[in-house]
């Protein structure tokens, strides 16, 4: 970690406010990190309301360790410098968990203080090789990694859809140009990339880049991004006539693309996690959560595990203390709605599967 971070938390320590200091209450504190406003909200919601609920079951059971297990739902904007801000609020006041960030932007810094803190840390959402290639004891995912979501990209597209010239927009951030770097370095010696350019988050008008995309005659176009910027490229480059595929990841995975992009989303492409519908041991958590939300989101099942294994973690290890629970998490499978979950060294998932989407008559059906 940075000095200014060790300097953050040792002024919170002297202030009083820093309860790692001093004997944990009889609470047991973990917390719920993402966007809460702004144009990823939803995806913060949909992670909030996961964690919410493996909340309530476990209270509703006694908590963990006889204490009621409190959760704080907290707001990094989707900002880097907000998402430490607010890292360093929650390690102060003694959470032992946390389930965030959503954007790998944010989650990469504020992993440096809960490294430093010994918080357990699990995000549901964020790919980037970075956020665990560093081997923080205490950082993990439940999600997959964009080195091996573009591989699959890579294979579909040679394989599946046999493009030849490929045009690649990304959004510039850490997760959307990752991805696209990912897919750009294993479509090479299959397929050549014709076109490859950055765009900014929260514009919303592409097309002069897609006339130019359009210029170069591409048979496939693979963006790198969030569904806000996708649906609106989606639906810009048919107006625009150019009809090639277009291929995405989970960022754009969810049915405001469709929303946005409208008749323009068929047919678009998306790598993304097996159907939850299909597996059986997701089947009480899809009840449980459309019982109270109306909608599940595509990391809110991720999400809901990574809570679980949190709580089931200081059970196993009879301890709130975050290197405790962090090698319960490391040394234990899980039994998890996804299926079994185990983790590797540097904390990801031993088996992190991508399977392609498609959108079809409006909806999202996994591929056979």
């Amino acid at each position: 970690m940075k000095i200014t971070s060790r300097i953050i938390l040792m002024a919170l320590c002297l202030a009083g406010l820093f309860t790692g200091c001093a004997e944990r209450g009889k609470s047991v504190k973990i917390a719920s990190i993402a966007p809460m406003t702004g144009e990823s909200a939803k995806m913060g919601e949909d992670i909030s309301h996961a964690v919410q609920l493996a909340v309530d079951e476990w209270n509703a059971k006694g908590g963990v360790l006889g204490k009621r297990i409190e959760l704080l739902v907290e707001d990094d904007r989707a900002d880097p410098k907000d998402a430490v801000s607010v890292a360093s609020k929650v390690v102060a006041q003694g959470v032992v968990g946390v389930v965030g960030h959503y954007n790998s932007s944010c989650t990469i810094p504020a992993s440096n203080i809960y490294h430093e803190g010994d918080v357990v840390m699990i995000t549901p959402a964020s790919t980037n090789p970075m956020v665990t290639d560093r081997a923080y004891f205490t950082v993990f995912r439940t999600c997959g990694r964009d080195d091996q979501q573009g591989y699959v990209e890579a294979e579909f597209a040679a394989n599946y859809l046999k493009a030849s010239r490929i045009a690649v927009l990304h959004d510039k951030t850490t997760y959307g140009q990752g991805l696209a770097d990912e897919f750009k370095k294993n479509i090479l010696g299959r397929g050549e990339v014709v076109f490859y350019e950055g765009i900014a988050r929260g514009d919303k008008d592409f097309t002069a880049v897609l006339t130019r995309v359009k210029s170069y005659n591409p048979d496939l176009l693979m963006f790198g991004g969030l569904y806000g910027e996708g649906g609106l490229i989606a639906k810009q480059m048919r107006d625009l006539g150019l009809t090639c595929p277009l291929l995405s990841g989970d960022g754009v995975f969810d049915p405001e693309f469709i929303r946005i992009a409208g008749a323009a989303a068929e047919s678009a492409f998306l790598s993304y996690a097996p159907s939850a519908e299909n597996i059986p041991t997701a089947q009480h958590f899809l009840k449980a959560y459309r019982a109270r939300w109306p909608e599940v989101g595509p990391y809110s099942l991720f999400a809901y595990d990574a809570a679980n294994i949190i709580l089931k973690a200081i059970e196993l290890s009879g301890a709130t203390n975050g290197k405790k629970i962090a090698e319960a998490i490391h040394t234990n499978a899980f039994d998890a709605a996804i299926g079994k979950i185990a983790f590797d060294g540097k904390g990801d998932p031993v088996v992190a599967p991508y399977v392609m989407w498609v959108v079809k008559n409006g909806k999202l059906e996994p591929m056979q």
